[in-house]
């Protein structure tokens, strides 16, 4: 089985929760990382998130839909 997407997020950030129903009404499996724990991460994503990133280094960022999301996962984005 693959590894699980990592989703970059915070507390509180509502794009981060759009991004989270996109992932779940695809069944993509992720593991959500909060950035407010690790200065290198905030200063990477702070202003960027959400952030979906796979086990590649490849990284999709906000904004984006169902469509896209599955367009990145196929390599073709």
């Amino acid at each position: 089985m693959a590894q699980p997407l990592t989703l970059y997020t915070t507390a509180g950030c509502h794009l981060c929760e759009q991004a989270e129903h996109i992932l779940d009404a695809i069944g993509v499996r992720y593991q959500p990382v909060d950035i407010e724990s690790d200065l290198g991460l905030i200063e990477r994503y702070g202003i960027r998130i959400p952030v979906v990133a796979d086990d590649q280094g490849r990284e999709l960022g906000w904004p984006f839909d169902g469509s896209a999301l599955q367009s990145w996962l196929a390599g073709s984005v």
